[in-house]
C-alpha cells in the first residue's frame, strides 16, 4: 500500500477508481445521529499535517500508478481553511499534472467561510467536484437528526457552489424521516433539489448497523424505520415533486432495494413508472435481496 489509512476510510460509490489522498480525518460535526461511520475512537476529527498529504502525494506520484481522479477524504475536507485547500490542490498539480478532476465530500456549513472567489479558484486547481450529503430538505428531520443545517443552509450552498463553477452531486436518504415524517421529507427534500437544480442526485436507504438507539433518543422515543414498501411510497412521492432540467440521477447504490437511473426531468415518467411497479407488482421487478445489500 502506498498510502498508510486511517481506517475505516469511506468514498463515494463514484469515486472506486480514484485517488482516496486523506487529507482530514474524521468528521468535524460528527453528531448526526443516523451516522456511525466516524464513531471509532482512531476517526477523531483532525486535519493531515500538510508535509504528510505531500508525502503520500509524492509516494503515488513516484510510483508510477495512473491516476486521473482524487478525491480527497475523510468525510469532511472542505472544512479547510481556503489557504490549506488551495496548497493540497497545487500539489496535486505539480506533482500529478495528468489529474482531470479533484472531488471532496462537503458540509453545506463548510462553505459559510469560503467566497464564491476562492472556491472558483480551487475550481481552476482542478476542484470541480463537491458531494453534500444534505440528506433531507425538511426542516424538522433536519432538526431531529441533528444536522446542524437547514432547508435554508443547504440551499445556499449548492447555489454558491453553482456560481463558482462547480458541480454538486446531492445525497437524499430515503427513510430518515421514519414513518412519521417520510411525507414531508419527501415533498420538502424535492423542493431543495428543485430550487437547487444539481448536476447529480442520489438517494441512499438510510442504514443503521449499530442499531436504534441514537435515533431512538432524538425521535422521542421508537425510530421506526418505513418496510420496503413503504420506501417505495417515499421514493415515488420524491420523484413526482422534482421538478429538474438536467440532474443526473441514481439509486444505484447498494442500500437500495430497487436500482433506478435516469436523467431528470425527461426520465421522470419512466422511473415514477418503475416504482409504481415496485408498490403495485413486486415480483415483476428485479428488487435487492436483504444479503444483497450493504453500506
Amino acid at each position: 500500500m502506498l498510502i498508510n489509512y486511517i481506517e475505516p476510510v469511506f468514498r463515494p460509490p463514484s469515486e472506486w477508481k480514484s485517488l482516496i489522498l486523506q487529507v482530514t480525518n474524521g468528521c468535524s460535526w460528527n453528531q448526526c445521529s443516523f451516522c456511525d461511520m466516524y464513531t471509532q475512537p482512531q476517526k477523531a476529527f483532525r486535519a493531515q499535517k500538510l508535509d504528510k498529504v505531500e508525502q503520500d502525494i509524492l509516494a503515488v506520484a513516484q510510483s508510477g500508478a495512473p491516476v486521473s481522479r482524487v478525491f480527497l477524504a475523510d468525510g469532511d475536507a472542505m472544512s479547510l481553511p481556503f489557504a490549506r485547500l488551495e496548497a493540497i490542490c497545487e500539489l496535486i498539480s505539480r506533482h500529478l499534472p495528468q489529474v482531470t478532476r479533484i472531488s471532496s465530500y462537503c458540509l453545506p456549513r463548510n462553505l459559510n467561510n469560503k467566497t464564491p472567489e476562492q472556491l472558483a479558484r480551487l475550481r481552476e486547481l482542478g476542484l470541480s467536484l463537491l458531494y453534500v450529503g444534505c440528506e433531507s430538505g425538511d426542516d424538522e428531520v433536519l432538526a431531529k437528526i441533528q444536522k446542524g443545517e437547514t432547508f435554508e443552509s443547504s440551499l445556499a450552498a449548492l447555489l454558491k457552489i453553482r456560481a463558482a463553477g462547480m458541480k454538486s452531486s446531492v445525497m437524499i436518504l430515503n427513510g430518515l424521516g421514519g414513518v412519521a415524517l417520510s411525507h414531508q421529507h419527501a415533498v420538502n427534500s424535492a423542493k431543495l433539489m428543485n430550487a437547487a437544480q444539481p448536476d447529480y442526485l442520489s438517494t441512499l436507504v438510510v442504514t443503521l448497523p449499530l442499531g436504534t438507539e441514537r435515533m431512538d433518543a432524538v425521535f422521542g422515543g421508537q425510530f421506526q424505520l418505513p418496510d420496503q414498501m413503504g420506501l417505495f411510497q417515499e421514493m415515488h412521492t420524491l420523484l413526482d415533486h422534482l421538478e429538474l432540467e438536467q440532474t443526473i440521477f441514481r439509486s444505484d447504490h447498494a442500500s437500495n432495494y430497487l436500482v433506478l437511473k435516469g436523467v431528470l426531468g425527461k426520465d421522470k415518467a419512466k422511473l415514477l413508472a418503475q416504482v409504481a411497479l415496485a408498490i403495485n407488482a413486486p415480483r415483476s421487478i428485479p428488487l435487492r435481496q436483504e444479503w444483497q445489500r450493504g453500506l
